[in-house]
């Protein structure tokens, strides 16, 4: 980065914390006039929207209305806010436009863009990048935003704490990790709005796909001021995540998009036992069970029947992942296990993304509108994400810019930080199983 573009000011118009899908599109959507932070735990890559293989859903034409909304209730078991649902479909092609305008390489099958199915769809309404779409999406959007004089980009800088007094959010506490400085620089940064893009849980999980250091800070920082949340037990565990260890402890998604395709889901004699189509929840439902009347710690994806050429066509990253560990993706059976993934609860927004505090919204997975339900649809996530970050962009455009006298709106800097972030983090473990024992 610019080390000019590296220099903090003490007040931005709008800060946003974190950099997935929905942080950066919402950077890209407001008013280039209006200063924006951008701001990142660790690179500006390193978000789990980059990790996303299967593609993104749209609606492919009007009449798939009622069944794509049929399909996304159906996964989430009907506790979908409908209103929510109903605004990310209708909304979907603006943002597929969008992307390509930001020349997003989208699969075509000659000029047409090519559409997959995923487990929970009854048509095929998912564009994709091969099987890196999330990384494809979020190269292009982190081009657009590296270009906009408006947007100052800080990585290696975590939210400690948010300036909220009396309901409203004036800005972050900010700890900035620079290179060759031991000293942890930690100061307030103040905001006429402020945006939370931070991410899912999956770094209080010790098998998950997610990125270790993304373990839901917003959420474990908002418990100290009675923000408002919904459904904090509700967490997806993807199917079908590769059975091996890794350095990192991150594990290795195995995308919807291969049981899509044709894959099959095999016990240790080889023989399929549920169908591989159906919701994530179900179908992890039953290879738990299979698991535990087999007394085995994984099962098998094989995709040996289909056309090995397609599959390296179609699939490039996860057959090389697969190479590098000694499988063959179109020959081998794969050994895979359920792990954690997504959460559908969250920092509860309205149909504005606006959470309970003024001023503070909240977009993405660290959000909850309701879209997902107890249950997300696949390909769902990146969709949402991005329609809701245009939504927050839109409210922004018609609110007031804040005049306010910084020096009473000073915040105590002096706390023990490590001890904060880990009651935190304990707090919310505390508070998804309370919600968990008390349904």
């Amino acid at each position: 980065m610019d080390d000019e573009r590296q220099k903090l000011k003490n007040k931005y118009h709008v800060i946003i914390v974190g950099t997935g899908a929905a942080g950066l599109f919402c950077a890209l959507a407001l008013n280039p006039k209006l200063s924006v932070l951008l701001v990142t735990k660790k690179g500006i890559k390193d978000c789990n929207s980059y990790l996303a293989q299967g593609g993104m859903c749209v609606l492919r034409d009007p009449d798939d209305f009622e069944d794509f909304m049929a399909d996304t209730l159906k996964a989430g078991h009907y506790e979908n806010r409908e209103e929510s649902v109903r605004t990310m479909i209708l909304r979907s092609r603006d943002i597929l436009q969008k992307l390509l305008d930001y020349r997003v390489d989208f699969d075509r099958e000659g000029q047409d863009l090519s559409y997959t199915r995923e487990g929970g769809h009854g048509k095929r309404r998912i564009v994709h990048c091969k099987d890196e779409t999330g990384k494809a999406i979020v190269e292009k959007l982190v081009d657009q935003v590296l270009e906009r004089k408006n947007i100052q980009v800080l990585e290696n800088t975590e939210m400690v704490d948010l300036i909220i007094k009396e309901g409203t959010c004036y800005g972050a506490c900010l700890n900035r990790h620079l290179e060759g400085d031991s000293n942890k620089s930690i100061q307030p940064v103040f905001a006429d709005f402020t945006v939370l893009a931070t991410g899912g849980i999956g770094g209080l999980y010790e098998n998950s796909t997610n990125f270790p250091h993304i373990c839901g800070d917003a959420l474990g920082i908002l418990r100290n001021y009675q923000v408002r949340t919904d459904h904090l037990d509700y967490i997806q565990f993807h199917p079908t995540t590769l059975f091996v260890e890794e350095e990192d402890g991150r594990r290795r998604l195995m995308t919807e998009a291969l049981r899509g395709e044709g894959a099959y889901l095999l016990d240790r004699n080889g023989n399929r036992f549920t169908d591989e189509l159906q919701p994530r929840d179900i179908v992890t439902r039953a290879i738990r069970r299979l698991m535990e009347k087999e007394k085995t710690d994984h099962v098998y994806l094989s995709m040996a029947h289909l056309d090995p050429v397609r599959i390296k066509n179609r699939f490039p990253y996860i057959y090389a992942m697969c190479l590098e560990r000694g499988y063959d993706l179109t020959r081998d059976s794969i050994p895979i296990v359920p792990g954690q993934h997504y959460h559908m609860g969250g920092i509860h927004v309205d149909q504005r993304s606006r959470t309970s505090i003024d001023r503070l919204y909240a977009v993405g997975e660290c959000a909850c509108n309701g879209v997902h339900g107890k249950n997300r649809l696949a390909s769902n996530s990146l969709l949402e994400s991005m329609v809701f970050a245009q939504i927050i962009a839109e409210d922004i455009g018609q609110g007031d810019k804040k005049s306010w006298d910084l020096e009473n709106l000073s915040w105590p800097l002096e706390r023990d930080w490590a001890d904060f972030r880990e009651k935190n983090q304990k707090g919310l473990r505390e508070a998804i199983e309370k919600n968990r024992l008390e349904k």
